[in-house]
């Protein structure tokens, strides 16, 4: 009996140890099934405020995500002291370490492609957004 008992304990013991180490499946970065997301959330930590989540909008061009942000969020990126990494959480999926590449040969193509997906960037255009970002993540 106790031969029984010790073999119970050691096989829920390692199950117990396998399932502690089992890998977890880490998100896949997939630009083409963004496409029909209106928003994703960025996370930028700041010096005095911490971290701050905010969502933007989204196109996705040459399977490559692109934002094009406002002022407000403009400054958020400049104070990020993360730079150039950003948290992204898009499609229910989280991602912590994504790199931000400033795109200014992409801003035109990026306005045009929010324009034709989003009807209220009708009124939102008219408002500066100094800056266009391609996300890739690491």
């Amino acid at each position: 009996m106790k031969a029984q008992s010790f073999l119970a304990c050691l096989c829920a013991t390692t199950l117990l140890v396998l399932s502690l180490k089992s890998p977890t499946i880490a998100a896949e970065w997939n630009p083409r099934s963004y496409a029909t997301e209106d928003t994703l959330e960025i996370l930028t930590v700041g010096s005095e405020e911490g971290a701050h989540w905010f969502p933007v909008w989204l196109v996705v061009l040459n399977d490559q995500v692109y934002v094009r942000l406002g002022s407000r969020a403009a400054t958020r990126m400049q104070k990020n002291t993360t730079v150039p990494y950003i948290g992204v959480k898009v499609a229910g999926q989280q991602f912590d370490r994504v790199k931000t590449e400033e795109a200014p040969d992409m801003a035109e193509a990026v306005a045009k492609a929010i324009a034709d997906k989003y009807w209220s960037d009708i009124f939102v255009h008219f408002f500066p957004h100094p800056l266009t970002l391609r996300l890739v993540p690491e």
